[in-house]
């Protein structure tokens, strides 16, 4: 499947040919397809959607991207793509090297170029992260793309363990257990939101995009500030994972495997209307105390 150099996409072109590689490949197709079919992202039935892949040139995008064209170009994704970066206009940004290597790649994409650097740095004071206002300007303009381009869907590419760190970061600084879902609806009802790297791990991303030799571009925004709460919580993760391999995986299963009825959330699981069956107390005690 993956070793055909005559049937291959040129966001594949220069693949490195080792054992190693193509099964990190074919693990991160595997977890990708699998997120996809877990979660429902494809409606079969219905008409063919149109994604709007957000590419912001980190590792993570481009590998979104790629394994997003795998499954297309394999007949296991039947939806249009057309990948988008938004240009928040931060100083310094390279403006250039993802417009050439879409091209270069005859994908289809828009360029949005919306200056919301100068408004974070106007509104955000002195000392407090970047994220949270960074974050609504970029999904607010993201969602105004996607409708002007006809989507059903704007996919984004959050891997496991951004999933868990913001698990963590939820339990630590929020009090409450909630992270990034798969899928959701944005609150207009009109657009999916989809994470279909949900299921593939940070190094793997890290390790394809390196191998693939992908024009990275870091963030010098939110990326470039110390001392942010997911650095802080990486930190740990990383520190567990080192000394217990694998935990990260073992905690995001139990993400997938939550119990309401042993948690405390009474929303979520009726425990004033929990009763003792009237033939078991009959069975096993005539004497039962009344609770008042």
């Amino acid at each position: 499947m993956l070793d055909d150099s005559d049937d291959i996409h040129p966001l594949f072109a220069g693949a490195p040919s080792t054992t190693e590689f193509k099964k990190l490949r074919k693990r991160i197709v595997r977890n990708t397809r699998e997120a996809i079919e877990h979660y429902g992202m494809v409606d079969a039935d219905g008409p063919r959607a149109k994604w709007l892949v957000c590419l912001s040139g980190g590792k993570d995008s481009y590998t979104l991207l790629a394994v997003l064209y795998e499954l297309q170009w394999r007949g296991l994704l039947p939806v249009d793509i057309l990948a988008c970066n938004l240009d928040q206009g931060q100083p310094g940004f390279p403006a250039t090297v993802l417009p050439e290597f879409l091209r270069a790649r005859g994908v289809p994409h828009r360029i949005e170029y919306q200056d919301t650097y100068s408004i974070v740095i106007d509104k955000v004071p002195e000392g407090r992260t970047f994220c949270a206002l960074c974050s609504r300007l970029r999904r607010g303009n993201l969602y105004r793309i996607a409708r002007e381009e006809g989507c059903s869907a704007v996919v984004l590419g959050h891997h496991r363990d951004d999933i868990l760190e913001t698990f963590f970061m939820n339990l630590f600084h929020g009090g409450r257990l909630a992270t990034m879902p798969p899928k959701l609806v944005n609150k207009e009802g009109d657009l999916f939101l989809y994470r279909p790297l949900a299921h593939v791990a940070e190094a793997d991303c890290d390790r394809f995009a390196r191998a693939m030799n992908y024009p990275i571009i870091p963030c010098d925004l939110c990326g470039s500030q110390d001392g942010l709460q997911r650095q802080q919580v990486k930190q740990i993760l990383d520190g567990w994972e080192a000394n217990s391999p694998g935990r990260r995986q073992v905690m995001f299963r139990a993400l997938m495997n939550a119990r309401p009825s042993h948690l405390l959330d009474p929303k979520l699981f009726d425990f004033a209307g929990l009763s003792l069956r009237s033939d078991a107390i009959e069975e096993n005690s005539t004497d039962i105390p009344v609770l008042r």
